[in-house]
């Protein structure tokens, strides 16, 4: 924070005056002290604020440090610039389902603090170096299938927390997935979300960011489950095995027509309902008898593509859990390593930090983890750590399991089974 920053701060703090309240009972008035106007929560003049990160719909986030721990945070500035009668709503909710969440894959949020007047209000979180859709556009090598297996498993596993706890996260997207230097992955901006009960009560339809909208919501229905956040998994899962988004429709009409592409054309048949759903009478359909999901990813495995496919069931009632997609094969078998020309970050494996979110690196080999941190890669690019020398420092297992890693893995077979149809039957992602 600014020496100019920190006098006017100050001088704010020494203007505050005593609040004077009226008794309700009696005569005369009680004060509450200055010291004691923003109740129990922390100033944020105890945090200094290092620069500016984004901004979104709800509020403007800065890298901080707290200057008691020395610890380093994103500082959440809640917008109220429209706001006639306190906090929004949105932050309201995030704030409350935030409190209650913890999970190594859902950001945390640690206090909330305020600033010089009531309406100055904070949220501090665990800070994560970077957002997923910055990565996708300025990475110079793209995510390999085996790091995009590791990204979704995480996002996967901080779903099935939500979901057990009735809570649909409503907006997930690229851009909402935050990631750590250690390749840690969490879900961010529970601005829409939202709990539900069953039976489901009407929500607004006009949630998710309409690259990865479900079908359901683009025709109207207002009964929401957690349905929604998987049909956004897959869009996402998509997006990293392509290098690219999936559906980038531009408006409802064209997103729909890039479903029907894709997908085909749904009726009656592999979605009971179809037809009475509230906009089905307002748009006409191409007609699509075609899946071309096997066609877009004709690299792709046989588990790899029977997952998409269960995650992008038109039937809400028939797409893939959270958990039925951790449990598939898809995440069993090896990456393909014909597909995997390099990994970036493998040859600097030795002398990163392994202090990573699994325990051991065969364990993150299976799960898939991403690379090291890209210092850690530019360190040892520009000799600044000896890899010998952090090679010693292992142990036998250790250093086995390293250059297991870099003579990469055997060529699994590639089945030659068709994919199952978009509106087959559910039985298993697996």
């Amino acid at each position: 924070m600014a020496d100019g920053d920190r006098a006017e701060a100050a001088s704010a703090e020494s203007e505050l005056e005593p609040l004077r309240f009226q008794r309700l009972w009696g005569e005369g008035y009680f004060e509450v002290p200055a010291s004691e106007r923003l109740g129990k929560c922390r100033s944020v003049k105890e945090f200094e604020k290092l620069n500016r990160i984004g901004e979104g719909t709800y509020g403007i986030v800065y890298r901080a440090r707290d200057t008691v721990t020395d610890e380093t945070v994103a500082l959440k500035k809640v917008r109220m610039d429209n706001e006639k009668e306190g906090m929004p709503v949105s932050s309201l909710r995030e704030i409350t389902l935030l409190l209650e969440l913890q999970h190594p894959n859902i950001v945390e949020l640690k206090e909330v603090v305020v600033g010089n007047h009531l309406e100055s209000i904070f949220l501090v979180m665990g800070y994560c170096e970077q957002d997923l859709a910055s990565l996708l556009e300025n990475m110079q090598t793209p995510f390999s299938e085996a790091q995009v297996k590791c990204i979704i498993l995480q996002v996967l596993k901080g779903l099935q927390y939500l979901h057990e706890r009735y809570i649909i996260h409503r907006d997930l997207k690229v851009s909402n997935l935050l990631m750590t230097d250690k390749g840690c992955v969490k879900i961010a901006d529970f601005g829409l979300a939202r709990t539900y009960g069953m039976p489901p009560q009407p929500m607004t339809p006009k949630v998710v960011t309409l690259w990865y909208r479900a079908p359901e919501l683009l025709l109207g229905v207002t009964t929401q489950t957690t349905s929604i956040d998987m049909w956004a998994v897959g869009c996402i899962l998509a997006e990293l095995l392509a290098h690219k988004p999936l559906l980038p429709g531009t408006s409802e009409i064209h997103q729909i027509d890039l479903i029907v592409q894709l997908l085909g054309t749904p009726n009656e048949n592999i979605w009971p309902g179809f037809s009475k759903l509230p906009l089905v009478s307002q748009y006409t359909l191409r007609k699509q008898p075609y899946n071309n999901l096997k066609h877009k990813f004709p690299w792709l495995s046989e588990a790899g593509l029977r997952l998409l496919n269960f995650l992008f069931m038109y039937d809400p009632k028939k797409r893939a859990t959270a958990k039925d997609s951790l449990d598939s094969s898809y995440f069993k078998e090896k990456p393909l390593r014909k597909y995997i020309p390099h990994q970036p970050g493998l040859q600097c494996l030795a002398s990163a930090d392994l202090s990573l979110c699994l325990p051991s690196l065969r364990a993150r080999a299976h799960a898939h983890l991403p690379p090291p941190s890209q210092q850690a890669c530019s360190q040892h690019q520009h000799g600044d750590r000896d890899p010998g020398k952090a090679c010693q420092a292992l142990s036998p297992v250790q250093k086995e399991e390293v250059q297991e890693l870099k003579q990469g893995w055997p060529l699994p077979g590639l089945g030659t089974g068709s994919c199952p149809a978009a509106g087959q039957a559910r039985s298993s992602p697996r």
